[in-house]
C-alpha cells in the first residue's frame, strides 16, 4: 500500500511510537495519538514528520469519543492500529462517573468505540498478547465488581477480548482486513527492561499488517506473532462470544458497531 494514511493509538512511546517511526520511514502518512496535551508534545518531538496528534484519554468514554471525532476530522484513514493499552500493574482503577474498570476501558472498550465511530478504514490491527490464551470469555463480571481483584487475570481477559473484537469485525465487515498482533514480552514500560522478546519485530508486524501488500498481510480474522500466524483461544472464533462482547460494549458505551455499510 503506497503512502497509506495510518493512525496509531498510544503512540508517544514504546511499541506504538516504534510502529509509527517504521511507518513514517517507509513514506506513510502517520497520525499519532496521545492521552493528553503533554504527551502530545512528547509525540511531536519524537516524530516531527507525523501528520499530527489526536488527543483523548481512552480510559473514559468521552475521551474515546474525542479521539474518534478528531480522527474523523482528518478524513478516512487507510489503516488504524489499536495499540494503546495498559497492563496488570496499573491496578483496579475505576473511573467514578462511568464505573469503568481501567484495563477493560482502555484495552477493550476504547478500541470498540473507535472502531464503531471512526470512518471505516481498509485495515484494522488490534494489539493482543500471548496471555490471551489464559483469559476467560465470561462477561458476567467484566468490570470486576464481584470478583476479588486480580490484575493479571483482568489483563489476560482484556487481551482475549481484543482478539474476539478483531475477529468479530473481520466477520461483520468483509471489506476490511481486521487482525490481531501479539508483540511478545517486549522491553517497554509495561513489559520491563528485562523482557526477552524483540521490540522491533513486534512493531514491524503491526506496520506490516497495516500497509503491506504481501499475501501474508492481506488476510483477515487472524492473529500474528512476528509476521507469522498463531493459534488463538477457541472462544475468539465463537460467534456467540463475539456477539456477546459487542452487545456488552454497546450497553456500556451507548455506541453501536455498524453491521453494514
Amino acid at each position: 500500500m503506497d503512502h497509506a494514511s495510518v493512525l496509531v493509538t498510544g503512540s508517544t512511546q514504546g511499541i506504538g511510537l516504534l510502529s509509527a517511526e517504521i511507518l513514517a520511514g517507509e513514506g506513510h502518512v502517520v497520525t499519532l495519538h496521545a492521552r493528553n496535551e503533554s504527551r502530545a508534545a512528547d509525540g511531536r518531538a519524537a516524530l516531527p514528520s507525523a501528520r499530527g496528534v489526536v488527543v483523548g484519554d481512552l480510559s473514559t468514554i468521552a475521551g474515546a469519543r474525542r479521539v474518534a471525532e478528531e480522527a474523523n476530522a482528518l478524513g478516512r484513514f487507510d489503516a488504524v492500529i489499536h495499540n494503546a493499552g495498559i497492563g496488570p500493574g496499573d491496578g483496579h482503577r475505576v473511573e467514578p462517573a462511568k464505573g469503568l474498570q481501567a484495563i477493560f476501558a482502555v484495552n477493550v472498550l476504547a478500541p470498540y468505540i473507535l472502531t464503531a465511530l471512526m470512518s471505516r478504514p481498509r485495515r484494522l490491527v488490534y494489539l493482543t498478547s500471548g496471555m490471551h490464551r489464559s483469559g476467560s470469555p465470561d462477561l458476567s463480571d467484566a468490570q470486576w465488581t464481584k470478583r476479588p481483584w486480580n490484575g493479571w487475570h483482568a489483563y489476560s481477559e482484556s487481551k482475549l477480548f481484543d482478539v474476539v473484537l478483531a475477529f468479530a469485525v473481520a466477520r461483520l465487515w468483509p471489506d476490511v482486513l481486521s487482525n490481531a498482533v501479539e508483540p511478545g514480552w517486549v522491553p517497554t514500560r509495561m513489559g520491563g527492561q528485562g523482557a526477552p522478546d524483540d521490540l522491533h519485530l513486534g512493531a514491524v508486524t503491526q506496520a506490516w499488517l497495516a500497509t503491506s501488500d504481501e499475501p501474508g498481510a492481506t488476510v483477515t480474522g487472524c492473529c500474528f506473532f512476528h509476521q507469522r500466524e498463531r493459534d488463538v483461544h477457541p472462544a475468539a472464533r465463537d460467534v456467540r462470544v463475539q456477539d456477546e462482547l459487542l452487545r456488552y460494549c454497546e450497553s456500556v458505551s451507548g455506541v453501536t458497531l455498524p453491521r453494514e455499510r
